[in-house]
């Protein structure tokens, strides 16, 4: 068995081995994987994060050993939660930016530092966390930091997301553990009958003509959603489902609301 773990901002998982199928997700700097299959150019990869698979290239794959991967199971989960942060390897000379929802393994906040197998990293900024006492209220916060970031089917990142990569990744800065497709999240917690019931971070989720969860929001407040949908917006929630500010109409009819945060 192989390992990886990503050195790069942002690196896109694709459904096929091949440069034009879709982005089925994204691997965020600092999150590491199993490497399970492989070709000439690409990497059959499982994130250790959420179980999820899918190709990135192979150029892209930054490889360590079994023990290092081992060491990331055991180790406080530290993840960045300012929009973006530069970093900078020890003895090299180039900055780059790391985005919201990053990983830094071994971090010392003394030093503000943190390594990446053998690669020592400085890194800049204020806001990284481990598991905050009040998760609703980081959720919420660092939700209103992605506003009017652009829709990504796939998109994990402010620079494009999509609406389960959004409140997976709120809920990874919250030090909650989401999958990464909606129907999934929608399996986990307990149900809520009621709109009125929900609380700031409680998940929305909404359906198709077919039955099938298509889209999930975060409640902000009573009868406030914020969500990915065309950009990371606020919109009006009742209980037939999301009604779009801007056009004045319903966008997405509800199916349920599930709270996995316990108070």
């Amino acid at each position: 068995m192989r390992y990886g773990i990503s050195n790069l901002s942002i690196v896109p998982v694709r459904s096929e081995p091949r440069e034009k199928s879709e982005m089925c997700t994204q691997i965020l700097f600092g999150e590491h994987y199993t490497i399970i299959e492989e070709n000439a150019r690409w990497c059959r990869i499982k994130l250790a994060f959420d179980g999820n698979e899918g190709w990135i290239d192979r150029e892209m794959v930054n490889e360590t050993d079994e023990h290092y991967f081992s060491q990331l199971a055991e180790i406080p989960r530290i993840v960045t939660t300012d929009v973006f942060n530069i970093v900078q390897p020890k003895g090299g000379y180039s900055n780059f930016l790391i985005v919201a929802g990053s990983s830094l393994p071994h971090f010392d906040p003394s030093a503000r530092t943190f390594k990446i197998g053998d690669v020592e990293y400085n890194i800049q900024g204020n806001s990284i966390t481990s598991a905050p006492r009040n998760r609703r209220e980081v959720i919420i916060e660092n939700g209103l930091k992605y506003f009017n970031s652009p829709y990504l089917w796939g998109g994990r990142s402010p620079f494009g997301i999509d609406c389960s990569g959004f409140s997976q990744i709120l809920y990874k800065m919250a030090g909650l553990t989401l999958p990464r497709e909606a129907a999934q999240q929608a399996m986990l917690g307990t149900n809520l009958s009621f709109v009125e019931e929900a609380l700031p971070g409680d998940l929305a989720f909404f359906d198709n003509e077919e039955g099938s969860i298509i889209h999930v929001g975060i409640i902000w407040e009573k009868n406030k959603i914020i969500h990915s949908s065309g950009k990371v917006r606020i919109d009006n929630v009742d209980h037939f489902g999301i009604y779009n500010i801007d056009t004045k109409r319903y966008t997405h009819q509800m199916r349920l609301m599930r709270r996995i945060i316990i108070d």
